[in-house]
């Protein structure tokens, strides 16, 4: 009789386990910080949450912070999946920019994202090679975005051609980021129109 053959080291089964276990302590680390902060979150506190044993999370991450950026690139993810297409392109610039300035706002106003995303912004200063994690696979991706839509305004003769997109973008994401980081005001619609109408046409008298 021909010799039993050996079981695969990765079963359909063994990696639906992973996957779950993988989902459940995104999922509790998510809450966790939402709930209790980002500093006292830790790795035992996520394991009990998402009903996992703590060297598990220790085999696929090497700290709280790999397991909330990754967590969170998840979560961004999903958001970016139900958007996805890139930045709208109607043809009339200031109306795209708005549109989606005002959905960055809500994003930011969301609990979801915000905690999450303050909590990475704060230890990325601290911990360079996160921070670097951090911008290329989630900011550098939602930048290049703003790239295309102004290169394209560029080329339609919406732009003026010696306008740099990589840096013109900073005029509607920073002053927004900044706001944003710093709680010096309200983050609202309004603010978001009125950077790209001021971005758009500065403030010099017309």
């Amino acid at each position: 009789m021909p010799e039993p053959q050996a079981a695969s080291p990765r079963t359909p089964d063994a990696t639906r386990r992973s996957e779950r276990s993988r989902r459940a302590i995104f999922d509790a680390a998510l809450a966790l910080v939402g709930e209790a902060g980002y500093a006292r979150t830790t790795i035992e506190g996520i394991a009990a949450r998402a009903g996992v044993g703590k060297q598990t999370i220790y085999r696929w991450w090497p700290s709280k912070a790999a397991v909330l950026l990754d967590a969170f690139l998840d979560l961004a993810g999903q958001a970016g999946e139900e958007g996805a297409g890139g930045l709208p392109d109607t043809g009339d610039l200031a109306a795209d920019l708005k549109l989606v300035l005002r959905a960055t706002v809500d994003e930011l106003n969301d609990p979801r994202f915000d905690v999450p995303t303050r909590a990475l912004t704060a230890e990325g200063v601290v911990d360079p090679d996160l921070g670097a994690r951090f911008v290329e696979r989630l900011l550098e991706p939602q930048l290049q975005l703003y790239v295309e839509r102004l290169t394209a305004a560029q080329e339609a003769g919406h732009v003026r051609p010696g306008v740099d997109p990589r840096i013109a973008l900073e005029l509607f994401v920073g002053p927004l980021t900044h706001r944003w980081l710093l709680r010096t005001r309200p983050l609202t619609h309004a603010y978001a129109d009125e950077l790209v109408e001021y971005a758009l046409h500065g403030i010099a008298p017309r």
